[in-house]
């Protein structure tokens, strides 16, 4: 059924997958197979569908994902200039360097989008599953930046002091842990009892409170002055909920996808947006908020 929308203030966030992929092979991921066949890849048209999307929800956040968005400087320069300054910018990116792209080049990038990019997403997993680039680059980067970590299946726990001493080195670092979010259920999204990650996390770093909504939660430490959160997600972005005031069921969007073709889904599973319908969408406060903090 068809249901009329309803999102946070400012839009839901809007997800681009880059027209052109990585050279990595991370288990977990599940876009490796979107990337097998690039027929019908624009740069052009996903341009087209930012525009659209800005005219709708001006103000609503971008990410950037793939794929790998700094494997193609200049592309994804193209799709960055479309963004206006109203919206922040987030990348999810190895941070890779190779032969044909060096140091420099992706500090000359964040130098020239200081003013674009809110933060980039470094992905380093205790379980090296890409080429990574020196940890030095971090601090060379001209954007604020954060670490993020799948913890996998049988993750290394005795690797977790290890790795939060390695980033906690680093001024300017954060540590996102990543539950699969492919498992993730909304029975067990909010799970601490059986959570192993969160009861590894609690016997080495100070809890701090959590933070939730629907959608997604976080669970914050402090490891030695170093922030780290828990961060889980369910694997889909659109949760069918009737108003408790008007009686009216909403479609509740988190996410809009545009796809490497320019196509925009309002969800993970190929389900395109209706474009015009969100165009009258009903906006509510934003709802991820602190659930529980300890001072």
């Amino acid at each position: 059924m068809n249901y009329p929308y309803k999102t946070r203030e400012g839009g839901a966030t809007i997800t681009i997958f880059v027209p052109y992929d990585c050279r990595n092979h991370c288990p977990f991921c599940i876009n490796k197979g979107e990337y097998a066949n690039p027929t019908g890849f624009s740069v052009e048209k996903i341009c087209e569908s930012i525009e659209r999307m800005n005219a709708v929800t001006p103000y609503c956040d971008y990410v950037f994902t793939g794929g790998e968005p700094l494997a193609n400087l200049d592309s994804l320069q193209k799709m960055l200039d479309k963004i206006p300054s109203t919206h922040k910018v987030y990348i999810n990116t190895t941070l890779p360097v190779s032969e044909y792209q060096s140091e420099e080049d992706v500090v000359t990038f964040t130098r020239r989008n200081r003013d674009k990019i809110t933060c980039i997403n470094v992905s380093r997993h205790m379980q090296q599953y890409v080429v990574e680039s020196n940890d030095q680059l971090l601090t060379r980067l001209a954007v604020p930046f954060r670490i993020n970590c799948v913890l996998y299946q049988d993750y290394p726990a005795w690797a977790l002091i290890p790795y939060l001493d390695r980033f906690g080195s680093i001024p300017g670092s954060s540590v996102q842990f990543r539950f699969d979010y492919t498992a993730t259920t909304p029975d067990n999204l909010y799970e601490e009892t059986g959570d192993q990650i969160l009861q590894d996390l609690k016997k080495i770093a100070v809890y701090t409170g959590l933070e939730g909504c629907r959608m997604r939660c976080g669970f914050h430490f402090d490891y030695r002055g170093l922030e780290v959160t828990y961060h889980k997600t369910l694997p889909y972005s659109t949760i069918v909920e009737q108003d408790a005031h008007s009686g009216v069921t909403y479609a509740i969007l988190y996410d809009i996808l545009i796809k490497q073709n320019g196509d925009i889904h309002s969800d993970w599973d190929g389900t395109p947006l209706n474009l015009e319908a969100y165009r009258s969408a009903v906006f509510e406060a934003h709802d991820l908020k602190w659930l529980t903090q300890i001072a």
